[in-house]
């Protein structure tokens, strides 16, 4: 398999935790290339909470129109590496007022320079706005809000994001109560640092349409049942889950449980500098642990453009290009 030429769709890559070395260094010149492995690779990570904190080195570089501009550009180069053709990315406008712009100015930057980056790449592209689980309900609540106000550009859903551990989801259940009264899709990560139950509660509160990785799901057979009967997909970051100490190995991991089992699923980076990865990487880890042929690559995609969160067209479009790639 030549993983370099298939077409690829990717729902859950998050901006902050893909910055590439060289959009470091023009950011901030005198950052060294070990610094930036310590700091900004998961290589010593042992937990989500080590993996996450990668990521907070990443946003004190995201502070200004230029820094954003230049990390959005820097993530489509790789995303055209990969032969990606539909993306969606999320980021959450809060972090990134520290020297002065205001979340709405946030997201029309990242929204204008995304329009720019897909228009010369071919990338179809929509951005999802996340919360975060230590977020305060007045947090959250201006995040959907800004969703809404952006709902006819290519600001396509809304998630909640972060550590599930010792945050439950109380802040947030008005935020998803909004975006369901508004008609907002919404994604939630789950069923990551915490088990099946973490998914259940998720799905019960706040009725999110896909699940952020949701890979411990396959510890309960009812809620897989579930998340089956609902249509329910989840967002899978295989490499992801081994760098965050969820699973010693790739063979351990149960994404080739879940394809079996007829769920609809995805493969996605998640953070690509933070987990040392890309799309390409992730296909060939794939075939090389469970000799995934072509047909299981090409029904991943198909169901991530069936679960995203654009139009019509564009999902017949991608779909269609997807089948006649793939043989």
């Amino acid at each position: 398999m030549n993983s370099k030429i298939l077409p690829k769709v990717e729902l859950h890559v998050h901006l902050d935790c893909c910055l590439s070395f060289e959009v470091v260094k023009k950011i901030r010149p005198d950052i060294s290339n070990l610094y930036y492995k310590e700091k900004f690779t998961g290589s010593s990570c042992s937990c989500l909470k080590d993996y996450i904190s990668c990521a907070d080195n990443a946003v004190e570089l995201m502070q200004t129109k230029e820094e954003l501009e230049l990390v959005t550009i820097d993530l489509f180069d790789q995303l055209k590496s990969d032969n990606v053709v539909y993306v969606e990315i999320r980021f959450a406008p809060l972090l990134h007022t520290n020297k002065g712009l205001n979340p709405y100015e946030i997201v029309k930057i990242i929204s204008e320079i995304t329009y720019e980056q897909s228009k010369s790449t071919g990338i179809e592209a929509g951005l999802i706005l996340c919360t975060l689980r230590h977020y305060s309900s007045s947090q959250s609540m201006e995040t959907v809000k800004l969703v809404n106000e952006f709902k006819n550009t290519n600001v396509v859903g809304f998630d909640i994001a972060a550590d599930e551990a010792g945050h439950p989801l109380d802040n947030h259940i008005d935020a998803f109560k909004f975006a369901f009264e508004n008609k907002i899709f919404c994604t939630a990560h789950a069923g990551e640092a915490l088990g099946p139950e973490s998914v259940i509660e998720t799905l019960d509160k706040i009725k999110p349409l896909r699940i952020g990785h949701g890979v411990r799901s396959v510890e309960d057979s009812s809620l897989l049942n579930k998340l089956k009967n609902n249509n329910i997909h989840l967002e899978l970051c295989f490499t992801s889950n081994i760098v965050t100490k969820m699973y010693d190995n790739y063979m351990d991991h149960p994404i080739d449980i879940l394809f079996k089992k007829g769920l609809s699923i995805s493969v996605n980076s998640d953070g690509r500098t933070i987990s040392d990865t890309d799309l390409n990487q992730e296909y060939e880890k794939l075939q090389e642990n469970f000799n995934w042929p072509n047909k299981n690559f090409l029904q991943c995609n198909i169901d991530a453009m069936k679960s995203s969160f654009t139009n019509q067209k564009t999902k017949d479009k991608i779909i269609s290009l997807l089948e006649a790639s793939y043989n």
